[in-house]
């Protein structure tokens, strides 16, 4: 049998609400290091409170198992991101602090490996989670490809828009919510598309080469989500499971 393990402090307090908090420590702490200026501050308090309503949506549903362990490692990885985010806005006007954006990056994909391993040695994995897992890769890809689209060109924001095109597409379609099948490939696409990003934002290799691996990525996004479209579009007229909650 397996046992559940939750946090008993997570039953007296609001997880999502100090992950809020934490967010705006990490942005005090941003003003004060790096001198984050006032489009820092929306977009990083923006990104805290969106995300602070998203989980107290989704893990206030009935179906939800609550909170666990690998979520508050995911939540960590979120305020990372938050202040990912609020350095990406900054640079709109004003020169990045490079290597501070790139070391937050690389702390929130590093968390990525952690917080599955941490939800399936407790017996604490969901479907909510694992959805918010997903959901915090998709907001730092998409934030990474903003920032070296500044510097590469805007078609580079298209390695982070698959993840919102198709979701969108999918509140239309019904068959795009079919469950996919488990793909190695799709998560090594994805480890890759994440870590090609944060090289090209750390601007360690030559222009041309930086652009030949961003185009390859794009191509190798196309390949990913164009096969799983394709199975999903030779299934549309098979019975659907049950559809997963969304956050």
């Amino acid at each position: 049998m397996t046992l559940s393990v939750r946090s008993d402090t997570a039953r007296s307090v609001h997880p999502p609400s100090v992950g809020l908090l934490a967010q705006f420590a990490v942005l005090t702490l941003l003003a004060a290091t790096v001198e984050l200026g006032p489009a820092g501050w929306f977009a990083g308090i923006a990104f805290g409170v969106g995300t602070w309503v998203l989980l107290t949506q989704a893990f206030s549903r009935p179906e939800a198992r609550g909170w666990g362990p690998a979520d508050t490692v995911t939540l960590a990885r979120a305020t990372l991101i938050g202040g990912v985010t609020a350095l990406v806005a900054d640079s709109f006007f004003a020169a990045p602090p490079i290597p501070v954006l790139v070391t937050i990056a690389a702390v929130a994909l590093m968390l990525d490996a952690v917080d599955g391993q941490v939800a399936r040695r407790t017996g604490t994995t969901s479907v909510v989670g694992a959805r918010f897992d997903m959901e915090a890769d998709a907001a730092l890809v998409l934030v990474l490809s903003v920032f070296v689209a500044l510097a590469v060109g805007w078609w580079v924001v298209l390695l982070g828009l698959p993840r919102y095109l198709f979701a969108g597409a999918a509140r239309s379609q019904p068959w795009l919510r079919r469950p996919l099948p488990v793909r190695m490939s799709r998560k090594v696409v994805a480890a890759t598309q994440g870590t090609v990003l944060l090289v090209a934002a750390a601007g360690v290799l030559p222009a041309p080469l930086m652009t030949a691996g961003l185009a390859l990525l794009l191509l190798l996004l196309a390949w990913s989500f164009g096969r799983d479209i394709g199975w999903l579009w030779r299934l549309r007229h098979r019975p659907m499971p049950n559809l997963a909650p969304a956050l």
